[in-house]
């Protein structure tokens, strides 16, 4: 079979993960048959390099991008969604997901299933349950609420879903995608539709994010709203330099009706008036960036291409 007969295209970023990854490859044979086609992208694993033959063995064919240095989960994805893009046609559907088995392969035809209505670009994997620790289920519940609040807009969705080949290329020009995948997709105006799957545990190993790292990340995705982000700081800081100079007229009247004891209303003053220069600074900062910030840009054809060493392909043992 030739690569655009595959109907259903798998893209995976693999990183010192040999031995969860080699179970997801059977995994995805047993539930989803001969009639995928991996897109494993190894993102310049050193100790666990993904070696082809682990595609082959469980009866699959695919192709192997290796990395010429380690980019992160995130940019990993955009070169696989960019190799894609390039070398499928619009009757494919593709599959983004982790290499660890936390996102079932047996989960993937519930997505899939979201594809055939018209109306939907993506179907995106939300968690009935979570097989985490208490320290990241309570950071989830705190950056998903910070970035509503900052963006405006809901997050409940990771890289787990299932896009038609006109989303894929969508995403694989936006600049976005290369800083955080999930953001991107709720800024590029795609339909995307939830559907809640029960997360499952790791094959083998244990995770490489640490809390750094999840901070980042989170971070990251505020980072593809940035002018929305930055326009919501600086209303907030409008908001708390009008306060401070209604805080400083009610002193000047309390000062003139006599009610203010001695020293009061030149400490309450110098302390208005500190809040008021802070925040009004703060607020042409937050001007300056916001007009300085541009997103939305589109990347060069084949950009995807500079961070590839070598392309691997799998022919089915």
């Amino acid at each position: 079979m030739s690569m655009g007969s595959y109907p259903l295209v798998v893209v995976m970023p693999v990183y010192e993960d040999i031995e969860a990854s080699t179970k997801l490859f059977q995994e995805l044979a047993r539930h989803q048959g001969g009639g995928v086609y991996v897109v494993a992208v190894d993102d310049g694993s050193v100790r666990q390099p993904l070696d082809a033959a682990a595609i082959a063995d469980a009866g699959l064919k695919g192709v192997v991008l290796k990395l010429r240095r380690n980019v992160g989960h995130q940019r990993a994805i955009a070169i696989g969604l960019g190799y894609v893009a390039d070398n499928f046609g619009d009757q494919q559907r593709v599959v983004v997901m982790d290499s660890d088995g936390e996102d079932t392969p047996q989960s993937i035809g519930e997505l899939l299933e979201g594809l055939d209505s018209p109306d939907v670009d993506v179907v995106a994997a939300t968690r009935k349950s979570r097989v985490e620790t208490l320290r990241f289920k309570l950071f989830y519940i705190v950056y998903r609420h910070l970035f509503s609040t900052l963006t405006g807009r809901k997050i409940g969705f990771g890289n787990f879903m299932a896009l038609k080949m006109p989303a894929v290329r969508r995403l694989a020009v936006m600049q976005e995608v290369w800083t955080h995948v999930a953001a991107s997709v709720l800024n590029s105006k795609l339909r995307v539709v939830n559907r809640a799957l029960d997360r499952g545990p790791r094959y083998a190993g244990q995770s490489k994010m640490n809390f750094v790292g999840l901070a980042l990340h989170g971070f990251r995705a505020l980072m593809v709203f940035a002018e929305d982000v930055l326009v919501r700081v600086g209303i907030a800081c409008t908001l708390v330099a009008g306060l401070s100079v209604f805080g400083g007229m009610l002193a000047l009247l309390l000062k003139a009706v006599g009610f203010a004891t001695p020293g009061w209303f030149s400490l309450v003053t110098g302390i208005l008036l500190l809040v008021f220069l802070q925040t009004a600074a703060l607020t042409l900062i937050v001007l300056m960036l916001s007009g300085m910030i541009r997103n939305g840009g589109v990347l060069d054809a084949g950009a995807y291409k500079n961070f590839i060493d070598e392309v691997v392909y799998v022919r089915a043992a």
